[in-house]
């Protein structure tokens, strides 16, 4: 059984902006590349797991998705990163759907195809919605960035963050990882 980093996308991996859909928009957050590479390296599986609700409101196509998501390979694959797979939910909130975090569905869909260890795993992101995903998978850890939506969040809802790790960036989420 092989450990995992499931990460959302949008605040976590990339500058957020709302409901992105052009890939001349996407612009990774400082350190991103590296420190993806080095939780590659030490063994874990990369994931990303995200809700795209602009797709259920209309906003922009499945295609538009696939493209921005395109972009992101490009970007990170100079660096040697590559993700096992991008799970994604194309439902607005109000809308019916298997994925959307915070339903742990695509962290089991991940761990019954890639044989992955969710208890020893972990989950990155920066909205609640994303932190109680990993909880309801059963992940080793629910850690919130304070990038994107995160350090918002932890100002205004403290006390709903008491399970989560907090940290500043997807680098300092490797470092603590990794010196787990």
């Amino acid at each position: 059984m092989q450990r995992a980093v499931f990460l959302d996308r949008d605040g976590t991996l990339n500058v957020e902006r709302n409901y992105l859909s052009d890939p001349a928009q996407l612009e990774l957050l400082p350190g991103v590349p590296a420190a993806l590479k080095r939780l590659q390296d030490a063994g874990f599986r990369l994931f990303i797991v995200t809700n795209q609700s602009g797709i259920g409101r209309g906003y922009y196509t499945e295609a538009d998705l696939h493209r921005v998501n395109a972009r992101l390979l490009e970007l990170l694959a100079p660096h040697g990163v590559r993700f096992e797979k991008i799970y994604f939910a194309p439902e607005a909130p109000e809308q019916p759907g298997r994925g959307r975090k915070p339903s742990p569905q695509f962290l089991f869909d991940a761990r019954d195809e890639f044989g992955l260890d969710l208890a020893r795993s972990y989950l990155v992101g920066d909205k609640l919605a994303d932190l109680k995903c990993g909880w309801n998978a059963g992940v080793k850890r629910s850690i919130l960035v304070r990038t994107g939506y995160g350090a918002e969040l932890e100002k205004h809802d403290p006390a709903k963050l008491a399970r989560a790790v907090v940290l500043d960036d997807l680098p300092a989420v490797v470092e603590w990882i990794l010196g787990q």
